[in-house]
């Protein structure tokens, strides 16, 4: 009986470990300023929302900028589809600039595109 509780505790706690592994690479708020950011460029990767994390890149300033949105479903219902904006159009981005100046990259709560607004994080202010 013994032997059955360790080998059920060890399977509990694997378990729980691959349930976190994933968790470790999702895009929280800590490694973004906290300063508000505003970022205005031409589309240069279209609009993912596999993974984690919607995604896009931006050209701005001379460089490619990760965009970085909410989860897929959540830009879905922001009204923002694959496809929608057409790369080279120009977008503005607004949220918080990673906080090493070397990486360009943007968690963004809102999308400008063509006089549409949509906020994919709209439970942020």
């Amino acid at each position: 009986m013994v032997e059955v509780r360790r080998c059920m505790t060890a399977a509990i706690a694997v378990g729980c470990l691959l349930f976190t592994l994933p968790l470790a690479a999702h895009h929280g708020w800590s490694n973004y300023g906290t300063d508000e950011f505003s970022l205005t460029g031409t589309l240069d990767t279209p609009l993912s929302l596999s993974g984690p994390h919607a995604t896009m890149r931006l050209r701005a300033e001379g460089q490619v900028w990760n965009i970085v949105l909410s989860a897929g479903n959540r830009v879905s219902s922001a009204g923002l589809k694959e496809g929608m904006i057409p790369v080279g159009a120009q977008v503005t981005v607004e949220g918080h600039r990673h906080r090493d100046s070397k990486t360009y990259e943007v968690k963004t709560e809102r999308v400008k595109w063509n006089g549409r607004l949509f906020n994919v994080y709209p439970d942020r202010t």
